[in-house]
């Protein structure tokens, strides 16, 4: 009977290893682990560690490793499903109807491994016989000794359209095809070997099985590497080469580095880093992302310094958003441009990699400095396209207490390093606070400009919906409390309203909905609160009482900053006619563009509030 692997996965998430080894092992407390005498070779000083996070027991004496199933297999001598039933029932689960297609399928497999086992004791013996001079020069120039070449198991295969074929012929052409090593056209002409003229580089599952094979072109032709297809074997997308070595390297080392590719991965092991892996040439997927978590808490991906490199890492680190968790992030260590691995450790050994990696950023400071640098930041629509797409990488995250952190702490930064100085919003100085706590504003700027801004502020009806939201949902005034000091209100009962909200939020009271209700009845505000509630508008998410409180936040800040976005894009609008009037005929295509600018940010609103 074979069982799924889904089946398998859900098992082990909702076994608890300790409670499964207590009975039998004495274990002891060990920050997030547990220690023990293993229970598989005798000893006197504990090297046996439990941890139930990552669902693996390991031995750093005799090497005993392996799951909640494995455990009851070699410690108790289970049969593999005796040990698969007792732990569903313990776990509330049924064990699926035997499926003989899939009992077919995994003989099926188990007999396929052998073939590709076979395949590359074959390259093996090409590498080291006559036709494998060019290869064994090449790996002399990468500077990888035979004892490398042994440990990665690496082989040639050979030029000629048919000698894995012929030297493989009693295992059967059919499954040489079914593994992916030889071609069968679909005219249905003869079969031929897929690899020839290449280093061959055997890819294994994380139990050592050869299920694949990335084959290096020695000579001139594209492409330069070539991959076993999918086959009932290998799924690309959800292995991770080397990950049979780097498992137990990465428990020792504690940490988890990714790089580009095989050769990478090899250079690296090369100089005494074993805790490495590769996504086998393709973008980093989903699937590799939690095998990397179920080593180690916060990889490193370290490609390669060019342009190439820094948009694979991008486009990881915004495929793990989603799947961010509390104990699963990633980290990012930039290459010098034009540099990969090998070439680190060939000048400068070890210890300059260590350097670098030590070096790794955390993913948020490697988003924040790739949307901050995509592109010169001279005009309000490039920083608006900034601040857009930060909230949006934010929103993408699944946890909400760390999709909430990010978008407080991408935006803050971006509100210290992006937006125009202003004159400190402190209590005090162009800030005053008059009797009964009241708010007095700064001076507004004297510009022409500013005082047509000033003039025309935003409309009623916009002003009283964002007041009330602020009003609904007053945690968010300190977040947003600049912002709002600064938007021009026009009207002046909604402004005077601002200005005692502001008050409250300078005040260093703990602000809830009632607080602030007392806070601004106190200060002879009630009323004009109560006129804004009362006087209708544009309905936000955030205008109602009984919101989602974590919507109505994100709408609320959404909300200011395109306000706060407007604002600014209005003062380059009137700069740009001024230019205009003056003869500047460059001017015409930038009021175009803060025209264009201007209409998204009103989309931009009129979304919000249909949208509540």
């Amino acid at each position: 009977m074979t069982l799924s692997p889904q089946f398998l996965d859900e098992l082990r998430a909702r076994t608890l290893l300790s409670g499964v080894i207590a009975p039998s092992v004495k274990l002891l407390k060990a920050g997030r682990e547990f220690k023990a005498c293993c229970p598989f070779h005798n000893e006197k000083t504990p090297s046996f560690t439990v941890n139930d996070d990552k669902g693996f027991y390991h031995c750093f004496g005799c090497g005993a490793h392996g799951d909640a199933i494995r455990f009851l297999t070699d410690a108790r001598g289970l049969p593999f499903m005796e040990a698969v039933k007792e732990l569903a029932g313990k776990a509330g689960m049924e064990v699926p109807a035997p499926d003989p297609r899939s009992q077919e399928r995994a003989e099926q497999s188990a007999g396929l491994t052998d073939v590709m086992a076979s395949a590359q004791k074959w390259f093996a013996d090409q590498l080291a016989g006559a036709d494998g001079a060019q290869a064994r020069d090449y790996l002399a120039r990468r500077g990888i000794d035979p004892a490398t070449t042994a440990r990665f198991g690496l082989g040639l295969a050979p030029t000629g359209r048919s000698r894995l074929k012929a030297a493989l012929n009693s295992v059967g052409e059919d499954k040489l095809v079914e593994t992916g090593m030889l071609i069968r056209p679909d005219d249905g002409g003869e079969t031929y070997d897929r690899f020839r003229g290449r280093l061959m580089i055997p890819i294994r599952d994380a139990r050592g099985r050869i299920i694949a094979f990335g084959g290096r072109i020695l000579g001139d032709g594209e492409p330069k590497y070539l991959n076993s297809p999918e086959t009932i074997l290998f799924d690309k997308g959800r292995t991770l080469y080397n990950i049979d070595r780097a498992g137990p390297a990465s428990r020792t080392a504690k940490r988890l580095i990714v790089v580009e590719g095989y050769m990478d991965v090899i250079a690296l092991d090369r100089a005494g880093i074993s805790e490495v892996v590769a996504p086998n040439g393709t973008a980093v997927t989903e699937a590799q992302l939690e095998r990397m978590w179920r080593l180690d808490p916060s990889p490193i991906l370290c490609f390669d310094g060019d342009s190439a490199g820094r948009k694979a890492a991008i486009r990881a680190a915004v495929r793990a958003l989603p799947l961010l968790a509390p104990e699963r992030t990633l980290r990012f260590a930039e290459l010098p441009p034009g540099q990969d691995p090998d070439d680190i450790v060939s000048s400068g050994g070890r210890a300059a990699m260590d350097a670098i990696l030590d070096a790794a950023e955390p993913l948020d400071a490697r988003l924040w400095r790739h949307e901050r640098d995509a592109a010169p930041l001279t005009t309000p629509e490039a920083r608006a396209g900034v601040r857009q797409r930060l909230v949006a990488h934010a929103d993408s995250i699944g946890d909400p207490a760390l999709r909430r952190l990010y978008r407080e702490q991408w935006l803050a930064r971006f509100d210290d390093e992006l937006t125009p100085r202003r004159a400190p919003f402190v209590r005090g100085g162009q800030r005053k606070f008059t009797g009964k706590n009241r708010f007095t504003p700064p001076e507004p700027p004297t510009s022409a400009t500013a005082r047509a801004i000033g003039s025309a502020g935003i409309d009623r009806s916009t002003a009283r919906a964002l007041l009330l939201g602020f009003s609904n949902f007053p945690e968010a005034l300190h977040a947003h409390c600049e912002q709002l000091a600064a938007l021009p209100i026009a009207d002046r009962k909604s402004a005077e309203l601002r200005d005692r909200l502001v008050a409250a939020a300078l005040s260093g009271a703990n602000l809830d909905r009632a607080a602030l209700a007392t806070i601004l009845h106190d200060a002879g505000a009630a009323a004009d609160l109560s006129l804004a509630r009362s006087a209708g508008g544009m309905a936000f998410s955030f205008t109602r009482g009984d919101a989602e409180p974590e919507k109505a936040l994100r709408d609320l800040g959404d909300a200011i900053d395109a306000l706060a976005a407007d604002g600014e894009i209005g003062a380059a609008l009137d700069a740009a006619t001024e230019r205009l009037k003056a003869g500047d005929d460059e001017a015409f295509e930038d009021q175009l563009r803060l025209h264009s600018a201007r209409e998204q940010i009103k989309q931009r609103l009129a979304s919000l509030a249909g949208n509540d």
